[in-house]
């Protein structure tokens, strides 16, 4: 199966080809089809397996194929086309996307994001926008000032449904659809399926196809994954080593908060390690210059929170650490999804703590997989210490930054005693143990 076997016109293929795709994956194979039949549609795949060329390509076709132009409102031209993104990094990617495989067609297209000056958008979109890629609370910016015309969107797509869902954004997603026309087509592209998800496939697709590419929220083959046991006052220290003892060029890091992140920063420059972060407070120009340096390779560590656990595409990233587990358990999937995409291996490393046992235990229920799991002992360590609550970011942050992010969840309720005690540790050697009952450690132990 080529790409030229699925409906699209030439000029598509062609800038596929450039672009040195050959072979389409299981997930474009089938969306692709779907997509140009005019089904809504509901797909899932995990990451790094092409599902923005899954709908970008079948969209370019479709509006390619019918250039009638319908009148303005206000001065604003009508789009035709609508992607919603959970993050302004992924607006970004996407809009590129779809420039590079629209690159031989009569076809316009901007992205709208937060973070940078809206006039330049509104000059835009007094021109002509056949594909507008957005994050909702920009958009809902414009449609309050009266800027963007909705009126007649053809194709909506929300990409990454899944996380924007997490990042507490329906009301404004609910919102955005009562602005659109009746007669549309919706697709709706997920990487976690949830009991959210179901509902707002519901409630927004009409006799939509289902494609699934994969078992739900599963880790991809490969990236191999591993679980260091670590005292929580020494994580910065094996996290140095790693990346020093194995000169590491390119790990991505991901922090619970915007204020560990900058911390660890820090640290990591006062080891002679060169690291940016990128994270909800950081102005967008910061946060494109980090992206841009750590992309080509002259930045060394990116130190992000789960900001970036979408939208951050990176060819052969070899490394992602996960410095602090994260509260929701389906952001493990998206975090360690940056590396091992489109067929290359990576590697994804967890330091855990005593605090995050209950945690990690989540996580290995969601992937339905046991973790291999090493215990890194170093001078000081004390691994029979009880473990802390999770604080959250706001009993962190500086006096006079900003509130904590949308996409940062709640943190969870500490877990008893009894389920989080930790394993007697025999010096420094590997253990299969987990987080459980404190005689299960103890058995294991043994």
């Amino acid at each position: 199966m080529s790409f030229s076997n699925l409906g699209l016109s030439n000029e598509i293929i062609r800038a596929v080809t450039e672009r040195g795709y050959t072979k389409p994956t299981p997930i474009q194979m089938q969306a692709i089809p779907a997509v140009l039949s005019g089904s809504d549609l509901l797909a899932g795949a995990q990451t790094g397996t092409g599902k923005t060329a899954g709908f970008t390509l079948p969209l370019l076709h479709r509006l390619s194929s019918d250039q009638n132009i319908k009148g303005t409102s206000n001065g604003y031209p009508p789009i035709r086309a609508l992607i919603l993104t959970p993050t302004r990094e992924l607006a970004a990617q996407v809009e590129e996307s779809v420039l590079s495989y629209g690159k031989y067609l009569k076809l316009n297209t901007m992205a709208m994001f937060g973070g940078v000056s809206i006039n330049p958008q509104k000059r835009l979109l007094k021109g002509r926008v056949d594909i507008l890629v957005a994050t909702p609370g920009r958009l809902l910016d414009h449609v309050q000032q009266g800027t963007v015309n909705l009126s007649n969107i053809e194709v909506l797509v929300l990409d990454e449904a899944d996380r924007m869902l997490d990042m507490g954004f329906i009301c404004d997603i609910r919102r955005i659809l009562s602005l659109l026309p009746k007669q549309r087509q919706n697709l709706l592209f997920f990487a976690t399926f949830s009991d959210k998800i179901k509902a707002l496939a519901a409630g927004l697709l009409n006799h939509p196809k289902m494609i699934e590419v994969a078992r739900r929220n599963v880790t991809a083959e490969t990236v191999t994954q591993k679980i260091y046991k670590v005292d929580r006052d020494r994580k910065r220290q094996l996290l140095t080593h790693l990346i020093q003892q194995d000169n590491w060029h390119q790990v991505l890091v991901f922090t619970r908060t915007k204020y560990g992140a900058d911390r660890l920063v820090k640290q990591l420059i006062e080891n002679r390690i060169q690291a940016l972060a990128i994270h909800g407070n950081k102005s967008q120009s910061a946060r494109t210059h980090a992206l841009a340096k750590f992309k080509n390779g002259s930045l060394q560590v990116l130190v992000a929170t789960d900001i970036a656990a979408r939208g951050l595409d990176i060819s052969e990233l070899p490394h992602v650490v996960n410095f602090d587990l994260p509260n929701v358990p389906e952001d493990y999937v998206h975090r360690i999804g940056r590396t091992g995409r489109a067929g290359a291996s990576g590697e994804a490393i967890s330091l855990v703590c005593v605090d995050e046992y209950h945690l990690l235990a989540d996580i290995e229920k969601l992937i339905e997989q046991r973790l291999p799991f090493e215990v890194v002992a170093g001078p000081g360590d004390n691994f029979d210490t009880k473990p802390k609550p999770i604080t959250n970011e706001r009993k962190h942050r500086p006096k006079g930054s900003k509130r904590q992010d949308r996409s940062t969840a709640k943190p969870s309720p500490q877990t008893s005693a009894k389920q989080s005690a930790p394993p007697t540790v025999i010096g420094g050697k590997k253990s299969d143990a987990r987080p459980g009952a404190s005689r299960r450690w103890a058995k294991r132990s043994r």
